[in-house]
């Protein structure tokens, strides 16, 4: 009875999201593109070209493994996850789903033709079932917290297993999921497992229907540093940053941007030389990020016009998709964005502990309360508060060369002790695999 007024609900409400897409496609002609997929009329993408799914399969290859992460920070969260799935099942095709464009354009930069992509549809039993028949996958592999009673249920009749990967609830999602314990419990109660990050997020799951749960621990902390993104790294200090303070702003968000501008100018009147490099976290708004700093009358250079920085550059606007790694690796200190506006809730802390540099935050992290704590707690990370904090924070470490080697070794020893969830996660595929239907 739950799920049909859910369901009720969610075909009222259907048209409006698909409305609203298409708006937000005027601006973004990537949330326009592909909109039947958002009704299960899937096509697979691999690059900038499409097929039809029962193309994508040749008649000796197994069915495929099907990822699904939301957006990009659950997408950079299964980097690690889907690597290994390559090298251990390359007798399956590997498709990931998102819900964001600017998801599939980071499953496009970190994995190219490796993975084909698709976007999940609603979920609507119709539009579900046509996603599952065109795909037919082995396993659903969801990353930490996406549960859909519909697709869920729908996997369940066709035996195609569900494993929740790196799972997390907060608190008050666990209470509101409770208020609808019914439609929950079923979602969780069959075919799915949950392998939690930590005790709490266990017990969370079964306080709401989840039978089946193991405490595997999270999956961001077997990141490694790509190589190549260390070199080039290596190479933008050797050149185009030699001899310049410089600190990266990482992920950031309007409302946000302003408050770096102010940190940042605070930080010229002591160290003139010193450089900003701000990343926006979503590329609809790398317009909107020139304009604003032309208004501002910043001189800056925009890293996709490869415009030259002189001495006289005082932010470099990493316009372009994929770098980040790079010049957290080039920085002498990094500011993980998301978290001086309390809407957001932070982004990927373990990024740039794993390239053992110092990391200053703000105070909202609840995206990862946990790990956001822990590096607090053991003197990887500062929080900040404002501007002046950030400025403050940011010419201290700057003459303090140990300090800044400190805190990037405790970072990454972080990282290295709270490593072995890939492995935790993969000794249960295998088992999924054989009780699949579709195997």
């Amino acid at each position: 009875m739950l799920r049909s007024v859910y369901t009720a609900l969610l075909y009222v409400f259907a048209p409006i999201a698909l409305a609203v897409t298409a708006l937000r496609g005027v601006r973004d002609p990537a949330y326009r593109d592909r909109l039947p997929e958002r009704l299960g009329f899937t096509r697979i993408f691999s690059g900038a070209e499409s097929e039809p799914v029962p193309r994508v399969r040749g008649p000796s290859a197994q069915p495929p493994l099907w990822i699904h992460a939301v957006s990009v920070g659950e997408v950079q969260a299964a980097a690690p996850l889907v690597r290994a799935l390559l090298k251990e099942y390359p007798q399956h095709s590997l498709l990931i789903t998102t819900a964001t464009p600017t998801g599939a354009q980071r499953v496009q930069s970190l994995f190219g033709g490796a993975v084909r992509h698709a976007y999940l549809p609603y979920d609507l039993p119709g539009a579900v079932r046509r996603f599952l028949d065109r795909v037919r996958p082995s396993l659903a592999i969801v990353m930490e917290r996406e549960i859909w009673p519909n697709l869920f249920r729908e996997c369940e009749r066709r035996r195609i297993p569900i494993l929740l990967a790196s799972a997390r609830i907060s608190e008050r999602s666990a209470l509101r999921h409770k208020k609808l314990a019914a439609l929950f419990s079923d979602a969780l109660s069959g075919n799915v497992t949950v392998a939690a990050q930590t005790t709490q997020d266990a017990e969370r799951y079964r306080s709401i229907g989840a039978r089946r749960v193991l405490v595997t621990g999270n999956v961001k902390f077997d990141i490694e540093a790509p190589e190549a993104a260390r070199k080039a790294g290596e190479e933008l200090r050797a050149t185009q940053l030699a001899g310049r303070p410089v600190w990266v702003a990482g992920s950031t968000h309007d409302g946000e941007e302003q408050q770096l501008l102010e940190a940042h100018r605070l930080v010229l009147e002591q160290r003139p030389d010193a450089l900003l490099v701000l990343v926006p976290r979503h590329p609809n708004r790398f317009d909107a990020v020139h304009a604003w700093l032309k208004s501002e009358q910043i001189a800056y250079a925009a890293r996709s016009r490869n415009e030259s920085m002189t001495a006289a550059t005082t932010v470099l606007l990493v316009d372009t998709l994929g770098e980040l790694m790079t010049f957290y690796a080039a920085a002498d200190i990094a500011f993980v964005g998301g978290s001086l506006i309390s809407t957001v809730g932070g982004h990927n802390l373990l990024e740039p502990a794993v390239l053992q540099r110092p990391i200053l935050v703000g105070p909202h992290n609840f995206n990862a309360p946990d790990i956001a704590q822990l590096m607090m707690e053991r003197g990887a990370a500062r929080q900040v508060d404002s501007a002046a904090q950030l400025a403050a924070a940011i010419l201290e470490l700057y003459t303090d060369p140990t300090a800044r080697a400190e805190m990037g070794a405790k970072g990454y020893a972080i990282v290295a002790e709270n490593r072995g969830a890939l492995q935790r996660i993969m000794e249960l595929i295998e088992p999924l695999l054989q009780a699949s239907s579709y195997t």
